[in-house]
């Protein structure tokens, strides 16, 4: 009886193990590069409100982070690609007409 409750608990414990992901497994990595990637992204894309503000190394950082987090998201697949991109591509030409009025 006790082998079977062991059994039992060990079968429990093993779904719960494999639906939350390894820490190293292929999918635990795979969602945290997900997270990673849009973390990134809604940082940049926060600072749009504030643009005209931020001094113009930090507006120089952005539009590198923008060019840096691109090819991330050229990598998704082909409707979250076309939305991501566009916005992205809106976020750093925002950056880049902000740095280009504050320099004449």
């Amino acid at each position: 009886m006790r082998t079977i409750r062991f059994l039992g608990v060990m079968a429990v414990t093993i779904c719960m193990v494999l639906m939350t992901g390894f820490p190293h497994s292929p999918v635990a990595t795979a969602a945290y590069a997900e997270e990673a990637w849009k973390a990134e992204f809604d940082d940049i894309c926060r600072k749009t409100n504030e643009a005209t503000t931020l001094p113009k190394a930090e507006v120089k950082n952005l539009i590198e982070r923008c060019d840096k987090l691109k090819p991330r998201i050229e990598a998704l697949e082909e409707s979250s690609r076309k939305v991501y991109l566009k916005r992205l591509r809106m976020c750093r030409d925002l950056f880049d007409y902000v740095l280009e009025s504050t320099s004449q």
